[in-house]
């Protein structure tokens, strides 16, 4: 995700963000601690759909939740404990990938990362668990893959990269 920061003079800074779901949202950050949170229509950008205001200690308050500083579900601790090394990490396939249309075993993911890919999320929420080397990637689709950190930064950069499967 890309972050496009701008001074604004005499009232603060402003953060403008679009996530990999296409969202847009600004966040200006007031001189006096306010911030105020605006999310826009993705399909009418220049309209915004909802806003939020909070002073300084309730904001630092929700990046706290948001960050997992205040809460951690249970299960993920157990997880971490259990699984050590081992992350599992959601990967958005953009529909400028040149990996769209190819299948898992033409992609060769496990064999130059060491990273597997444990389950595929479809644009329209059907799931696919332990998809086999003939299931295609297709745009939009989310990739569940696990592995530990290294092989996640050489995964990443395969799906970003082109997917050569050299």
């Amino acid at each position: 995700m890309h972050i496009r920061e701008s001074i604004l003079p005499a009232i603060g800074k402003k953060f403008q963000f679009k996530t990999r779901e296409g969202d847009l949202f600004v966040l200006i950050v007031h001189d006096d601690g306010r911030r105020e949170w605006y999310q826009f229509d993705r399909d009418r950008p220049d309209e915004v759909v909802s806003t939020l205001t909070l002073d300084d200690d309730e904001a630092r308050l929700v990046a706290g939740i948001l960050g997992g500083m205040v809460y951690k579900p249970k299960a993920l601790e157990t997880i971490e404990i259990a699984l050590d090394e081992l992350v599992i990490e959601w990967y958005r396939v953009d529909p400028s990938s040149r990996c769209v249309g190819r299948t898992i075993g033409e992609l060769h993911f496990r064999r130059h990362s060491g990273a597997t890919i444990i389950a595929i999320v479809e644009r329209n929420h059907s799931k696919q668990i332990n998809p086999g080397p003939d299931y295609p990637i297709r745009a939009g689709a989310t990739l569940v893959v696990a592995g530990e950190r290294r092989q996640h930064k050489t995964f990443r950069d395969l799906l970003a990269n082109g997917c050569d499967g050299q």
